[in-house]
């Protein structure tokens, strides 16, 4: 292949990379498809021909390799890799969306259309940006999810570039993958790219603990290999008798995962046990997969002892992605809990490409699938165009990860719907207008209230009255987005003609205090008096809530953040030595610079000296700082990402803070003197405050002391869990 606008090494490079596409490609190409994709890489080829990415690599690299992922990761078929191969072509050159549709046609147009459209909506200067972006990309639905998937394997091959871009942004970056690109590849069922955009992503927002958990696993692969040699060999003898064609391989938990069960049951990783599973894949006819699926759960459960309350069949109720397994947990060698995926072949390729394999398994079935379902009920909440982006997007994401339940109709049709869902959910679920109208709702026949929790396997009926109207509680009583969304607009119809007068009222305020009536404003506004939505800020003008002392209250906030980010910080915004912050010793700085500004540390994480941490600017508090792992880091980092500050401790040897430890143990006589003894043997510690309640035999401390930095804490905690009796010892 020959390609004027490449020198020789570049030239033979980029040949070496077509090959390879179109060998690792999923999808069966024949000559036609070959054509196309050739004449889609030349086209690529001379629209990047004179551009560079940060690295210093030609550009051109960038759309083969994200034409790559589509190929062999996602599995999609030569139009996408076409696709992929111009998703940057319109936005970087002189072709148009018209001179693409005139050589590849109107589909092929249609998609590079939508990849255009998502790209261009990052220029935006909006508060809610990322959130807008995402229920952007997701209205790409309506015309073809080939624009996501896509879009989700560029973002893939951004998050392994991303050692070339500043640190802010990498952090943006990342927190934005792991807010809106992880959990939207999970839902669509592409779970190994959600692992890798998690694991990417944890890459850069927190390096050492990624490098710290991905270190241990690299040390106890071989231990976990021969582990699952000797579990295997007893099931596969077993297996091998019943004429089985059969493979039992191992799958370690990801490093994001890991680092997740380290958070939520607040131990270290030395205690994580279940850092991989065992899977045993299976080849059969589609109409055998099941039989054979319980045949080997039997032969698993005769050689290991089960847990049936892990039981998980998702063969007989797939999960709304379309994943189908068996999931079995039952104690191992060495009295190990181990789980055991159980799968076909084409369950497995399912569950690795997620859509591309669906439908390749198809054959022929009419019936609505899972994933078809869930993107009918995606694309019906994206009908509503009057919603908070983010309002949107944190309703969306309640069920992006939840587990299902499965309840039926009074006429015995099977509906699944997010865990936790109540009655009323199930209404709005049936259909939206049903939802509006419900007056009651029966549960196995019995009246339950509109918030009753429902149960897998129960059945519900709606009674319905035209007088009915939903009201504002409603909104405490549904969990699924969809619920949600039918709910606000009802409420805000009767709220639009107040909000109609506040919003030319707000319209004259503003004006009167210089500030431009846009939508970038009106977001900074909302977010100011902590409202929702546009519609809400409106409506509480319109009736005098908010009045002209309050929005002049904003007008300076907002000249303050003006002057912090031109570098002109005002005299009281900087340190000073009669103030709560002593220069001489400058315990945070922020920017590169190293600037001291006046700072409070977080509530919900309670940062100490040592802590990895960052900086965000408030609009009525000034600078809070954040631990780096902090649970709101993320949804700061990528909604706000231009309020986020670098920080790091530098000196904090004269300043003592306060930290609490909890401990548990079993209540042994001394205990708590030998606990005291510890701390009133280090004088850099100050105890405040004590206390110890039993129960049984086991009791629970609280202690809270003064430190001067993290190392001291770290260190009583490490002295207390060596006393006999303690079990566990964390920072609260």
């Amino acid at each position: 292949m020959n390609f004027s606008t490449a020198n020789k090494n570049i030239n033979q490079q980029i040949s070496r990379e077509y090959k390879s596409l179109l060998k690792i490609s999923y999808q069966t190409l024949n000559d036609d498809d070959k054509v196309l994709i050739r004449k889609a890489l030349e086209i690529a080829i001379d629209a990047h021909s004179n551009q560079t990415r940060k690295s210093g690599t030609p550009y051109i690299f960038h759309p083969i390799s994200v034409a790559k992922i589509v190929a062999s990761k996602i599995g999609l078929d030569a139009q996408s890799i076409a696709s992929a191969l111009l998703h940057d072509v319109v936005e970087d050159s002189k072709y148009s969306i018209e001179k693409i549709e005139e050589i590849f046609g109107k589909e092929i147009a249609k998609i590079v259309d939508g990849l255009t459209k998502i790209s261009k909506f990052k220029k935006e200067k909006i508060l809610s940006i990322q959130a807008e972006n995402f229920r952007k990309m997701l209205l790409t639905l309506n015309d073809d999810i080939r624009v996501i998937l896509i879009k989700i394997a560029d973002r893939l091959h951004n998050m392994k570039t991303l050692d070339f871009l500043s640190y802010e942004k990498q952090i943006k970056i990342s927190s934005e993958t792991l807010y809106i690109y992880a959990p939207i590849a999970h839902r669509i069922g592409l779970y190994e790219i959600k692992n890798e955009l998690e694991d990417l992503s944890l890459k850069y927002t927190e390096p050492e603990v990624f490098n710290k958990i991905k270190n241990n696993l690299a040390k106890t692969k071989d231990n976990q290999n021969l582990y699952i040699r000797n579990f295997a060999r007893k099931i596969s003898d077993k297996l091998k008798t019943e004429n089985l064609d059969f493979k039992i391989n191992g799958r370690s938990k990801s490093i994001y995962s890991v680092r997740n069960k380290m958070l939520k049951k607040n131990i270290n990783i030395d205690e994580v046990y279940d850092r991989f599973a065992v899977r045993i894949i299976y080849d059969a006819e589609p109409v055998l997969e099941k039989l054979i699926a319980w045949k080997i759960y039997s032969i698993v459960t005769d050689v290991y002892r089960p847990n049936p309350t892990r039981l998980r069949d998702w063969i007989s109720t797939p999960k709304s992605n379309g994943y189908e397994a068996l999931h079995i947990t039952v104690v191992g060698p060495n009295k190990r809990w181990i789980e055991v995926q159980v799968r076909s072949a084409r369950m497995h390729e399912i569950a690795e490409r997620g859509y591309a394999a669906h439908y390749k398994y198809k054959l022929g079935n009419n019936k609505e699938s899972g994933l078809e379902k869930w993107l009918n009920r995606l694309q019906e909440v994206l009908k509503n165009p009057d919603s908070s982006a983010v309002n949107f997007v944190e309703d969306f994401k309640l069920n992006l990860y939840s587990d299902e339940i499965f309840v039926f109709t009074p006429e015995g049709d099977l509906k699944s719907l997010p865990k936790g869902s109540t009655a009323l959910d199930f209404a709005f679920h049936i259909h939206s207008g049903l939802g509006l109208k419900t007056r009651g709702i029966k549960v196995n026949g019995k009246i339950v209230p509109l918030n009753y929790k429902l149960n897998s396997g129960e059945q519900v009926q709606i009674i319905k009255s035209n007088n009915s109207k939903p009201s504002a509680s409603w909104l405490d009583f549904v969990i699924t987005s969809k619920a949600k969304s039918a709910i606000r607009s009802s409420i805000k119809e009767n709220k639009k003609q107040i909000a109609d007068e506040g919003k030319e009222i707000l319209r004259r305020k503003l004006k009167q205090l210089k500030i431009n009536f846009n939508q970038s404003n009106i977001n900074k506004i909302q977010a100011f008096f902590n409202l929702q939505t546009s519609l809400d800020l409106f409506y509480r003008i319109g009736i005098g809530t908010i009045d002209n002392s309050e929005l002049k209250k904003y007008a300076a906030s907002q000249n303050r953040i003006i002057k912090f980010f031109k570098g002109k910080i005002s005299n009281s915004t900087k340190t000073k030595e009669s103030g709560n912050i002593n220069t001489n010793y400058n315990q945070l700085v922020f920017g590169y610079d190293n600037e001291r500004l006046e700072y409070s540390l977080a509530s919900c994480c309670k940062p100490l000296p040592g802590d990895k941490v960052f900086g965000f600017v408030t609009v009525n508090e000034g600078i809070k700082v954040h631990k780096s792992d902090c649970k709101n880091a993320v949804s700061l980092q990528s909604k706000f990402a231009y309020r986020i500050l670098k920080a790091k401790w530098i000196d904090s040897t004269q300043h003592d803070f306060s930290s609490t430890i909890k401990i548990i143990g079993i209540d042994n006589i001394g205990l708590v003197n030998k606990i005291t003894n510890i701390i009133s043997e280090n004088l850099s510690i100050n105890m405040r405050r004590m206390s110890f309640d039993t129960e049984g035999d086991t009791f629970k401390g609280s202690i809270t002391v003064r430190v001067i930095n993290k190392k001291i804490i770290d260190k009583l905690i490490l002295r207390i869990k060596k006393i006999k009796g303690v079990y566990k010892v964390v920072r609260d």
